[in-house]
């Protein structure tokens, strides 16, 4: 609809392309009925310099509306505070939206005009990677569910992405890890449950770890394994095996899947390589203790710097990220390069980004570190929260229990199936709706709300709409009489529709999830009001058809968005 409407603008005398950023959909207002459409003058002004003052941008507004005329597209034209703003035939609104919805199924939204000349791309994201010494826990959700947001958008917008769990699976933990289960070990419990007992053995093993004999031990046992020492790395490779099938079992229940496992294993060889080319190229420097740095300081003063070699010449994680990093541009000759962590990772990022600058490599420019803030206040009724699978099984439980209590609960084929989704879009929800950089307060008692801006409210609208369509026959109607769709509510649930693809741009420009949250959030109370005032039931076939057709609308995109955060619709509830 975008571009139908850039024509009429022609008396601007610019690019379409210019005006097709500079027209943005007008949010839906409660209290007051809004325009559909607004040019931004600034946007097109040759002058809109940051000190162009307002008085001028208002008074040109005025002139550009005063010289534009209504038309069979347009039915209305007023300037607003540095806005043209602009009226759509109200009939045109309704069959456009609806068509185009209905039409572009899965896909509306993303074939917006917006996305015409944004190139496609090939990205390598690395998002979860969890320690295998260490059980998945609470603070790898937000980096699974980040990493998948993003994987899910970039898919969704024709990039070719590449899904990649980077697994903490080397370094001197393993040492400790190696003693440990020779120490306090179970075969058996290695094989029934991995990662509980290799935290039950980390644990017991960490309270010796100051102790100087066991520290040494845990060195020859690291040092055998860069060496490749049979008996040492099978035992590793037992580690490493099973922890991933727990991990792959762990990931299905939140709906994530990964393209490669890789993991800084693979990068030991490779990161003595670049030890090697850190020295031909002078970069490399030997501390008194016998440690090698880079120096990142302007000055060359080492006032900062990056320690990359450890004094027995073995390799620090940093420099398997190095490795890894050269390795994976080599591989996949990738246009972007993102890693998902949390902030306390960043400046780790910092360092590993102007390294490979000193070596040379271009392409770091088009890597990038999305970075998230903590979790506070996770507990479950057993308390503090070790394990994701105990929140997973927490959330299910929780969500059972309020569908039970529930009295408008309909009678579900799969009950534990439907909890665990509508816990999963609680929990997606509540981590969405601020800035990703930002901590958060997790409070159960928020997240689960039936009413409110929570995912378990999102669900709710979807079943809802969901059984609307099955009671009133869910065919995808095509020929409505629009005239039928005039009350307010309606129109507000089309000029919400209509904004949907600046949300997706929005979110495509700053990887955050938040803009489509809120967009669904409101999207939801829209569908939720005009449920209540615009019944299909009892109403004219006409009537009731076209009404129909806008719940449809609704649900669909609802669904999609939905899907991009990572959440699988519930039909029933």
């Amino acid at each position: 609809m975008r571009c139908g409407f850039v024509c009429f603008l022609w008396v601007l005398d610019l690019p379409p392309e210019n005006l097709i950023k500079s027209i943005s959909a007008v949010p839906v207002s409660k209290k007051r009925r809004v325009a559909d459409f607004q040019l931004s003058i600034a946007s097109v002004t040759e002058d809109s310099s940051s000190d162009c003052l307002a008085p001028d941008l208002n008074l040109q507004a005025q002139k550009l509306a005063e010289r534009l005329k209504c038309d069979a597209v347009v039915s209305e034209i007023s300037a607003g505070p540095g806005t043209v703003n602009f009226t759509i035939n109200r009939e045109l609104l309704a069959k456009t939206v609806l068509q185009q919805v209905l039409k572009d199924g899965s896909e509306y939204g993303v074939k917006s005009e917006l996305f015409s000349t944004v190139p496609k791309q090939k990205a390598v994201i690395e998002f979860s990677s969890p320690n295998i010494a260490k059980k998945f826990h609470i603070g790898h959700l937000r980096s699974t569910i980040v990493g998948n947001f993003i994987a899910n958008l970039k898919v969704a917008l024709g990039h070719e992405v590449i899904r990649m769990n980077y697994l903490g699976d080397w370094g001197m933990q393993f040492g400790l890890l190696g003693v440990g289960f020779q120490l306090f070990g179970n075969k058996e419990k290695l094989k029934t449950s991995p990662l509980q007992h290799l935290f039950e053995v980390y644990v017991q093993i960490n309270k010796a770890a100051e102790d100087e004999n066991t520290k040494k031990l845990a060195k020859d046992f690291f040092r055998k394994l860069e060496e490749h020492d049979e008996q040492t790395l099978s035992l590793w490779k037992q580690f490493r095996d099973f922890s991933i099938d727990e991990y792959i079992r762990i990931y299905k229940r939140l709906g994530v899947h990964f393209d490669e496992y890789s993991g800084e294993s693979f990068y030991q060889e490779k990161s003595k390589e670049v030890l090697k080319m850190l020295e031909n190229k002078g970069l490399l420097q030997k501390t008194i203790k016998g440690t090698g740095i880079v120096d990142l300081s302007e000055k060359k003063d080492l006032s900062s710097f990056s320690t990359v070699m450890r004094s027995d010449g073995t390799s620090l994680y940093i420099t398997r990220d190095l490795a890894a990093a050269i390795d994976r541009m080599n591989k996949h000759n990738c246009d972007t390069m993102i890693y998902v962590t949390d902030k306390s990772q960043s400046n780790h990022f910092q360092h590993l980004f102007q390294i490979l600058k000193l070596m040379g490599y271009d392409w770091v420019e088009r890597c990038q570190h999305v970075s998230f803030g903590l979790v506070q206040g996770m507990k479950t009724r057993r308390g503090e929260v070790i394990f994701l699978e105990d929140v997973l099984n927490e959330v299910r439980s929780r969500m059972l229990q309020n569908m039970a209590s529930t009295k408008t609960t309909k009678e579900i084929e799969d009950p534990m199936e439907t909890a665990e989704k509508v816990g999963l879009a609680a929990l997606i929800i509540q981590d969405f709706r601020g800035l990703l950089s930002s901590d958060y307060q997790f409070s159960w008692d928020r997240a689960f709300q039936s009413r409110g801006d929570t995912g378990v409210f999102l669900q709710y609208t979807h079943a809802r709409l969901h059984s609307l369509e099955q009671m009133h026959g869910n065919e995808q109607l095509t020929d409505i009489n629009v005239a039928c769709l005039q009350e307010p509510d309606a129109i507000s649930v089309l000029q919400h529709l209509l904004r949907y693809d600046e949300v997706l741009y929005r979110s495509s420009q700053d990887l955050q999830p938040k803009h489509i949250v809120s967009y669904l959030l409101t999207l939801s109370h829209l569908a939720a009001m005009a449920h209540k005032t615009l019944p299909v039931k009892d109403s004219a076939p006409e009537l009731a058809q076209a009404r129909l057709c806008l719940f449809q609308a609704a649900r669909s995109v609802l669904a999609n968005g939905m899907k991009l955060l990572g959440i699988t619709p519930v039909t029933q509830m």
